[in-house]
């Protein structure tokens, strides 16, 4: 079956689900955290970005109380805070990719990270949070490590991972392609 066709028709139903109760409140989840992930083929990255983009804008309009964060505006906007990003983009240039990795590790740990979002974002005061992005985030943001990190400080606000990759239930392979340990507990949006 043609794989543009069937996220077509998942991306459908995403405003429907998140739109739900059973999202909204966290219900029939049985004590666990109302963290979902929406995984998609990354060759489609576009296609879901401008549908995200449609789903937004009639969240909006419908009065909802959520936040839309991108994780590479987010990691950008926090090494520019800290006076890094024209220093990490001069590194890349002069050292290669790999040693800008290695120098980025600690500026960019995943507590550093959920701690910026916290501090600038707040987003344990909003309906639910919309996160996308993390595919060119990767390899210096995780999303199970990412993920982890922000079970902490949610509370009991939902969130929902747009996520290039595939998502078995338990593993997150990014762009379908990298097989990785990264053992992760979510519910997926739209099977």
């Amino acid at each position: 079956m043609d794989t543009l066709k069937v996220l077509k028709e998942r991306l459908d139903q995403v405003q429907d689900r998140i739109e739900s109760s059973s999202f909204l409140e966290s219900q029939g989840l049985g004590n666990e955290i109302g963290f979902w992930i929406f995984d998609y083929p990354a060759e489609h990255e576009i296609e879901v970005r401008e549908h995200l983009l449609h789903i937004t804008e009639r969240l909006n309009k419908r009065n909802y109380n959520f936040l839309n964060l991108n994780v590479f505006e987010v990691i950008t906007s926090l090494l520019d805070s800290r006076k890094l990003f024209d220093k990490a983009c001069k590194r890349e240039l002069e050292a290669g990719s790999e040693k800008l990795l290695q120098s980025l590790k600690g500026p960019l740990s995943q507590d550093k990270i959920v701690k910026y979002i916290v501090d600038a974002y707040q987003p344990q005061n909003y309906d639910f949070v919309i996160l996308s992005g993390i595919g060119s985030t990767w390899p210096l943001v995780r999303s199970h490590e990412l993920l982890s990190a922000l079970q902490d400080v949610m509370g009991r606000t939902p969130l929902v991972l747009f996520y290039p990759g595939t998502y078995s239930g338990f593993d997150l392979h990014p762009f379908g392609l990298i097989k990785s340990k990264n053992y992760y507990r979510a519910f997926k949006l739209v099977p």
